[in-house]
């Protein structure tokens, strides 16, 4: 087993860090706080991008940072899971760098979605332009009225009809639903009801201005909108799109979804990594500079200790999520799923924990947007919940222990 970053990875990890630390942090908080303003509004359809940001996506295009996720010489720039992990967790150091990359959720994934299984046709119309970052999508899948954290739940359909599917249901905590460039969305629903549970499901590519489709609002993540992208709600009234629509096949739901969850859960950790490493430094650098008592703060109350247990719990969580994305390398998705689930526990928790100290020692300071620390706070515990529950993994965890002793 070989984690260790590659002579290509660490070029790229350099360029990378050169990048976020000349162009994008030092203008980072302008920039968040001038999103907040022009896009303060629930009205998802009065959403803008700014002009700063595209202009930093031209850049990064242009000097080759692009798309560096996607494992395929000619459309990416052919990384390994383990050679793209370190260049996620630099890009998690800001909230904004992984779209100025193109390495943004939802979209790689719906781009891996696409490069793996979508057809020619399917290639062209829609995994161009979202490699060229001319357009934004949209992963449809979690449903309000049941408990999404079983997704063979899913009370949404998607039904032949002829040449034809039929599309009906409700969708929430759809990522990027409010972004100005969305047009397009993987949707996920019923098929077959007497199938085995796994083969019942479809995905379905929607675009988002098909008759039928309704949005119904965005929804507010501890108060924030997260515009431009947006959570939102929406309900499916008999759309109806041609079959060549269809990913794979009817019944293919969660094939496709197996093979888009496992390098995106390495793409989520690796960035959660990031960000607590920089809430670490942020923690460091605030308890280093304010005096409380006679003495720098981060000697007093158990600091130091908290410190020391933020760089422990940070780099075992580095080395485990390593581990996944070798194996993902090198017997896939299938074989790793232990590995897989176990991030999903252990990184957002561990994210939680660090962002929780950092906002400590700042005091209120780390609870408004003068620090990116509330910012990774809503992100880490919108992890524990993204891409199933921290439940649901610690039971594929159990499972699959426990299935060595049969």
């Amino acid at each position: 087993m070989n984690i260790y970053a590659t002579e290509k990875s660490q070029q790229y990890l350099a360029k990378v860090k050169s990048f976020i630390d000349q162009y994008i942090l030092p203008i980072e908080a302008e920039l968040l706080a001038e999103n907040r303003r022009i896009n303060h509004s629930s009205d998802w359809t009065q959403w803008q991008l700014l002009p700063q940001i595209e202009a930093l996506k031209v850049q990064a295009k242009t000097e080759g940072l692009w798309n560096l996720f996607l494992p395929d010489t000619t459309l990416g720039q052919g990384l390994t899971c383990v050679e793209y992990a370190p260049l996620a967790e630099e890009m998690g150091r800001s909230i904004l760098a992984p779209e100025i990359f193109n390495c943004n959720a939802p979209d790689t994934g719906n781009m891996e979605v696409l490069y793996h299984f979508g057809d020619k046709q399917q290639q062209q119309q829609w995994l161009t332009p979202l490699l060229a970052g001319e357009i934004r999508s949209v992963f449809a899948m979690t449903e309000p009225d049941v408990a999404s954290s079983d997704a063979t739940n899913m009370q949404a359909t998607i039904i032949e009809d002829g040449d034809d599917v039929v599309i009906n249901g409700r969708k929430w905590w759809s990522t990027g639903l409010g972004h100005p460039n969305s047009n397009i969305m993987i949707f996920m629903g019923l098929s077959y009801t007497d199938a085995p549970k796994h083969q019942r499901h479809s995905m379905v590519l929607v675009p988002i201005d098909t008759p039928g489709v309704s949005i119904t609002r965005m929804l507010t993540a501890y108060g924030d909108y997260d515009a431009p992208y947006g959570h939102g709600e929406m309900e499916l009234t008999n759309v109806r799109l041609p079959k060549n629509h269809v990913i794979k096949g009817l019944g293919k739901g969660f094939e496709i979804a197996q093979g888009r969850l496992g390098p995106g859960r390495i793409h989520h950790c690796m960035r959660a990594i990031g960000a607590a490493e920089r809430a670490l430094s942020l923690a460091i650098e605030r308890g280093q500079s304010r005096v409380a008592f006679g003495q720098p703060i981060i000697k007093l109350g158990g600091n130091l200790e908290r410190i020391a247990q933020a760089r422990i719990a940070i780099d075992q969580a580095r080395l485990l999520t390593l581990n996944a994305a070798w194996k993902i390398d090198n017997v896939g998705v299938k074989f790793a799923m232990t590995d897989i689930s176990a991030i999903k526990v252990v990184v957002p928790n561990m994210l939680t924990q660090v962002v929780d100290m950092a906002i400590q020692l700042y005091g209120g300071a780390g609870m408004n947007h003068d620090t990116p620390l509330a910012g990774f706070a809503a992100m880490a515990r919108s992890l524990r919940l993204a891409d199933g529950p921290d439940e649901v993994h610690m039971a594929m965890v159990s499972r699959l222990e426990l299935a060595k002793y049969k």
